[in-house]
C-alpha cells in the first residue's frame, strides 16, 4: 500500500470513483483569451495536475450569469454560446490521465463591479457594500433566474465532458451571501431563518438535479465558518453541512468571507498561520454528516494529508498552492518520494502576480505559466561543461535544469554551505517552507549529479584554469551601508547578519529600513519578545511584497510593532538613532541594538570580471539586480535552457 495507504486509497462519490484522496481545489486562472476563453496554456496547466497524479481536477471561478455575476476580468461565463469547445478542451486533457474534470459554478453578486457587468451589482439587500458600492436587492425573479442559471451551466459542463461540478457557497460569493446573516437581512423567504437563508442554495441543487440526473455529482464548497463579528461561526456552518447531507455528494469545508478582508489570509492562509489551520472545520462538519468532507487550507505535506485521512478528520485533501509548487505531488507522495516534493513557501506570489499583471507565477516552480511551452523543450545536441557560480536560489535551480538537460554541470559556492540568501529561513519559524524549499533544492542538486565545490569563489584566475563552455554568475549582492554618522557602532547589525555566531541583540530594536527584509524581520524579534521600532522613509511599509503577503504581514505587525513612516533616519549614536519627521523636528528613537535593512546592491562589477574569461557568459539572479526568490529561480531555469 505504500507509505501513506489512507490518503492514496480510492474514495466513492456518487457513481464517480476517484483513485486517491487528494484532489486539485479550484484557482482562478488570468490567462484567458481576449473573448474570456481557455487558452491552450490553461489546457496544459489542468492537464499538468491530472498528469501529477490529483483524483479531480476542477476548472475554477466559472460564472453562471455574465450579465450580474461577474466580479473580475479572470472568470468564464458559462452562458456564453460559444464558449463550449474550449472548456471541453479542459475537460478532456484533464480526463485523459485518468482523473475526474470538475467544474467550479459561482456568481459574484455584491461583489460584482459596474466595469464587468452592465447594472448595479445584486445582492440579499439594498445596501452598500465595504468598497462603497451601490448593491441592489435581488427580487424573487431574479434569485430564480440565478437558480436556473447554475442549472443550465452544469448542463453545459455536462455536455462539455465535465464529470461533476462544484457549487461555490462559500468565500463572501452570492450563496454565500445569502447563508450569511452578516449580509442576509432579508424578511421573506429567502432570510431569516437557517432554513429560509439556505433555500437558495437547495434551489441550486435541485435544478442541478433536474438538469443532470444523479449520474452528475454535485460538490458544495461552503466556509465552515466566517471569522467575523456578524458572521457564523462553527456551530451554523454544522448545521448549514446538515441541510446538504444526503442532497449533495461532497461537502467541500473552506473558511472566511469577502466581506471581511482581514479573513482573506485565513481563506488562504499565510505563512503566519499553521499549516492545515482550517482542518477544525471540516473535522468538526465530518462529525455530524454521512456525506464526504473536504478540507483544504495550505496542506502541502503528505505525512500531514495521510493523518488528516485516517484520523477521519475528511476524507479528501484539497490543494491548490501546494500543486501550483509541485504538480507531481501526487505521484511522489505515492512514491514515497517526499525530498523530492517542491514545496509551496505560501508566500502568495501566485495571487499577487494575477491580480496585479494577471499573468501566472510561482516563487518556487517556474514553469507555472509556462506548462504549454514546456511541452516543447529539448534536451541539448551537445552537452557542455558549465560552471556555477553562487550556490544561491539562482545558481542551484541553474544547475539543477542545465544537469538535468545533459551538460557536465560544476557549481562553486564561496561559502561553507549552499543556499545563499535562503539561509536565514532557518531560524524564522514563519520561513519553515523557504527552509525546507533550500533543502529541497540541494538535495535537487545532489541527484541531479552536480558536482559541488564549496568554500570556492569564482575568480577570472579560476575560470581561466577550468575553461568552462558556460559561464554562469549567479554571486548575488551585498547589504547597503547608507553613509549615517555613527553607522560603525558597536550596536549597529545589519539584517543579514543578526543570525552569525557572535552577534548580540539587545531588547529594545530599531530597524531602519521599512521593505519586505525589514517588516519580516521586525515581526521575527517581536515573535521572540524583543521591543521593535521600524522607521521608514516611505509612506508605506512593505510596498515590495505581494498584495495578500503584505496585508497578512502588516496586520501582525503593526499590533506588536511601533512604525514610524515619512521619517529619515539622520544618525546613529549610542543610544539609539536620530530621525526626522515631517514636521522636519529630530528626535531620538532609542534603542539597544540598530539594524540596517535599506536593501541590496548587485555584486555586479565582481560579476563583469567573469565576462572575458570564458566564450560564453550569463548573470542571473540577484547580481543582476535584487530580486524575490521567484524571479532569481526563474531566470536560473531559463538561463539553463539556453545552453
Amino acid at each position: 500500500m505504500g507509505k501513506y495507504p489512507n490518503l492514496f486509497s480510492p474514495i466513492k462519490i456518487g457513481p464517480l470513483v476517484l483513485k486517491n484522496r487528494i484532489m486539485s481545489a479550484p484557482t482562478s486562472l488570468p490567462d484567458l483569451s481576449p473573448e474570456g476563453y481557455p487558452t491552450r496554456e490553461i489546457v496544459a496547466y489542468y492537464e499538468l495536475r491530472a498528469r501529477g497524479g490529483a483524483s479531480l481536477v476542477t476548472l475554477g471561478d466559472c460564472i453562471v450569469q455574465g450579465v450580474t455575476g461577474k466580479s473580475h476580468p479572470l472568470q468564464v461565463l458559462m452562458d456564453d454560446p460559444n464558449l463550449i469547445p474550449y472548456i471541453t478542451k479542459v475537460a478532456d486533457a484533464i480526463k485523459q490521465h485518468g482523473t475526474v474534470a470538475s467544474i467550479e459554478l459561482d456568481h459574484g453578486g455584491r461583489e460584482c463591479r459596474r466595469p464587468f457587468i452592465p447594472g448595479f451589482p445584486l445582492g440579499p439587500v439594498a445596501e452598500k457594500n465595504y468598497f462603497g458600492r451601490e448593491i441592489k436587492e435581488m427580487s424573487v425573479e431574479q434569485i430564480e433566474s440565478i437558480v436556473e442559471a447554475f442549472g443550465a451551466s452544469a448542463a453545459t459542463a455536462k455536455l462539455a465532458g465535465f464529470d461533476m461540478c462544484t457549487v461555490h457557497a462559500g468565500h463572501g460569493w452570492l450563496l454565500n451571501q445569502f447563508l450569511s446573516p452578516m449580509s442576509n437581512k432579508r424578511t421573506d423567504k429567502y432570510g431569516g431563518s437557517l432554513e429560509n437563508r439556505t433555500r437558495f442554495l437547495l434551489m441550486v441543487i435541485e435544478s442541478i438535479r433536474r438538469r443532470c440526473g444523479r449520474d452528475f455529482p454535485i460538490e458544495v464548497r461552503i466556509s465552515g465558518t466566517e471569522f467575523t463579528e456578524g458572521g457564523y461561526g462553527i456551530d451554523e456552518g454544522v448545521a448549514m453541512a446538515k441541510v446538504l447531507d444526503g442532497k449533495v455528494d461532497l461537502i467541500h469545508v473552506s473558511a472566511g468571507t469577502t466581506a471581511d478582508p482581514a479573513t482573506i489570509a485565513i481563506m488562504h492562509p499565510s505563512m503566519f498561520l499553521e499549516h492545515g489551520c482550517n482542518v477544525f472545520l471540516a473535522a468538526e462538519i465530518k462529525k455530524h454528516v454521512k456525506t464526504p468532507v473536504a478540507t483544504v487550507g495550505a496542506l502541502n505535506d503528505p505525512a500531514q494529508m495521510e493523518e488528516i485521512i485516517a484520523s477521519g478528520k475528511a476524507d479528501i485533501v484539497a490543494l491548490a498552492r501546494a500543486l501550483i509548487a509541485d504538480p507531481y505531488l501526487p505521484k511522489k507522495a505515492k512514491a514515497g518520494q517526499d525530498n523530492d516534493i517542491r514545496p509551496c513557501l505560501r508566500c502568495l506570489c501566485c495571487a499577487g502576480s494575477a491580480a496585479t499583471t494577471r499573468t501566472l507565477k510561482c516563487s518556487v516552480n517556474p514553469i507555472h505559466g509556462h506548462e504549454f511551452e514546456n511541452e516543447f523543450m529539448k534536451p541539448p545536441s551537445t552537452p557542455k561543461k558549465v560552471m556555477i557560480a553562487g550556490g544561491g536560489p539562482a545558481g542551484m535551480q541553474a544547475a539543477i535544469t542545465a544537469a538535468e538537460r545533459g551538460h557536465e554541470v560544476t557549481l562553486y559556492e564561496n561559502t561553507d554551505s549552499l543556499g545563499g540568501a535562503l539561509k536565514f529561513a532557518e531560524y524564522i519559524p514563519f520561513k519553515e517552507d523557504l527552509h525546507k524549499y533550500r533543502r529541497y533544492l540541494e538535495h535537487q542538486v545532489r541527484i541531479a549529479g552536480v558536482r559541488v565545490m564549496l568554500n570556492t569563489p569564482v575568480t577570472p584566475e579560476l575560470a581561466t584554469k577550468i575553461a568552462p563552455d558556460v559561464l554562469v554568475a549567479a554571486i548575488g549582492a551585498e547589504a547597503i551601508v547608507p553613509p549615517l554618522p555613527g553607522i560603525k557602532n558597536d550596536n549597529v547589525v545589519i539584517a543579514a547578519d543578526i543570525f552569525k555566531p557572535g552577534v548580540g541583540i539587545g531588547k529594545k530594536i530599531v530597524i531602519i529600513g521599512g521593505g519586505l527584509v525589514g517588516c519580516e524581520t521586525g515581526l521575527f524579534l517581536v515573535q521572540t519578545g524583543k521591543d521593535v521600532t521600524i522607521i521608514e522613509m516611505l509612506p508605506d511599509l512593505a510596498v515590495d511584497a505581494s498584495s495578500l503577503h503584505r496585508s497578512a504581514l502588516l496586520e501582525r505587525l503593526k499590533k506588536y510593532a511601533k512604525v514610524y513612516t515619512r521619517t529619515r533616519c539622520s544618525g546613529i549614536t549610542a543610544e539609539g538613532v536620530l530621525g526626522i519627521e515631517t514636521d522636519g523636528l529630530e528626535q531620538l528613537f532609542a534603542a539597544d541594538t540598530v539594524i540596517i535593512a535599506v536593501g541590496l546592491k548587485s555584486l555586479s562589477d565582481t560579476a563583469e570580471k567573469l565576462r572575458d574569461t570564458v566564450s560564453e557568459f550569463v548573470r542571473i539572479g540577484d547580481c543582476v539586480k535584487p530580486q524575490k526568490v521567484g524571479e532569481a529561480v526563474r531566470a536560473g531555469y531559463y538561463a539553463a535552457l539556453d545552453i
